[in-house]
């Protein structure tokens, strides 16, 4: 009993592969070229901007001063 059917659905989803128009995926070489001037480009611009988010290293006075200040705020908030 589940072979017929088994068949018809494979026959029908074969059917509805052949059926789908052929995809072209294949860059031309000037969409290539572009491609790749693009992302040179980009790795350029990306290599000269100074980095931004990069976090120094902070003195001991520094990091003394942080914590307190965080010390007073979290006593500020408790009240």
């Amino acid at each position: 009993m589940m072979r017929p059917v088994f068949a018809l659905l494979l026959a029908l989803s074969a059917a509805g592969v052949v059926a789908q128009p052929e995809k072209k995926s294949q860059m031309s070489q000037q969409e290539r070229q572009r491609m790749r001037e693009d992302m040179r480009d980009a790795y350029r611009e990306r290599q000269q901007r100074p980095a931004q988010h990069k976090m120094r290293q902070m003195s001991p006075e520094e990091r003394g001063q942080l914590r307190r200040d965080i010390e007073d705020a979290n006593r500020n908030l408790k009240r």
